[in-house]
This record gives structure tokens, C-alpha cells and sequence, in this order.
């Protein structure tokens, strides 16, 4: 972590289908591929680093919950899927020699015995007011606030790893 940066976290969607939190677990750290918004891809290029702390949140699922952590391992680079023609992340206009989409690289820190729900978060004073019960809230990474990151580890009954 650079020196004088306080630590972030975020929140990170994926719907299990796609990219779970058990495989995460048994890949043991991944790149965080095939975002195609610019205010994450902004994110994930300038503000996501080394050691930010991650919510990993099932989306598209029942019930969507938070479902465990990982940690930043390597800051944002190139999203090589977008070069890539048979990848379904390709993007045609994005050039090697000037991405458009970026990338980072996380690994696992737990995986939670029981999930974090949506109806968990609403009931909680702090978790409530999290970025992703936002009605609208579409955006695959949203900023977590240390408080609301704490919180999720008192509803699981977790140690913070931090």
C-alpha cells in the first residue's frame, strides 16, 4: 500500500454463474475482468490498490448477499479480455497500445458461513445506508466506508481481517 493511502474498500458484484465466491476459493486470487462502465473502469484505473479490502457481493442471485472478503493484490492494468476476439469481454475499439478497460487483481480472505443478505442490510443502522441498497444502484464496485465494512463483520460474527 503507498505510504501516507489510507486503506479503501469496495464492494465488488458478480453473479454467481459467472464468477463465484467458491471459485474464488479455489482459484485463490483472479483478475477482476470484463467491466465495460467508465466510472468503474475509472475506479478500478485510478482508486483501487494494493491492499483495499473487498466485499465480494453475489448479484443476479437469491437471495444477492455478501458472501465473503478479498483483498486487493495487484493495482489496475490493462483488461486483456478486451483484446482478445473469442473472449465474450472483447471490445473492438479498445487498443492494446491505449486501453480503454482496466483491470485488477484480487485474492480471497474468507468466504462467510452464512451470506449477508439484502434483507440483513436493511435491518442494520450502518449497513442500510451502503452505496449497493441504493435504489438504482447498477454499478458493479461501489465505495464501502470502514464503518459499513465493520459492520458487515459484526453481522457475520467474523473477526476483521484486516
Amino acid at each position: 500500500m503507498a505510504k501516507n493511502r489510507k486503506r479503501q474498500y469496495w464492494l465488488f458484484k458478480s453473479e454467481p454463474s459467472a464468477y463465484s465466491i467458491d471459485d474464488l476459493v479455489s482459484d485463490k486470487t483472479t483478475y477482476w475482468d470484463g467491466v465495460r462502465n467508465y466510472q468503474v473502469r475509472n475506479m478500478l484505473r485510478d482508486d483501487i490498490q494494493v491492499g483495499d479490502r473487498v466485499l465480494f457481493y453475489h448479484s443476479n442471485a437469491k437471495p444477492m448477499a455478501i458472501v465473503g472478503t478479498a483483498k486487493v493484490v495487484k493495482p489496475g492494468y490493462p483488461d486483456h479480455t478486451a483484446f482478445d476476439p473469442n473472449d465474450k469481454h472483447y471490445d473492438r475499439k479498445s487498443d492494446p497500445d491505449n486501453p480503454t478497460w482496466f483491470m485488477v487483481d484480487v485474492s480471497i480472505i474468507q468466504k462467510f458461513d452464512s451470506p449477508v443478505t439484502r434483507d440483513d442490510l436493511k435491518a442494520d443502522t450502518v449497513a442500510s445506508g451502503m452505496a449497493v441498497m441504493r435504489k438504482g444502484s447498477r454499478l458493479s464496485i461501489v465505495p464501502v466506508t470502514e464503518e459499513e465494512w465493520q459492520a458487515i463483520h459484526q453481522l457475520t460474527g467474523t473477526k476483521d481481517p484486516r
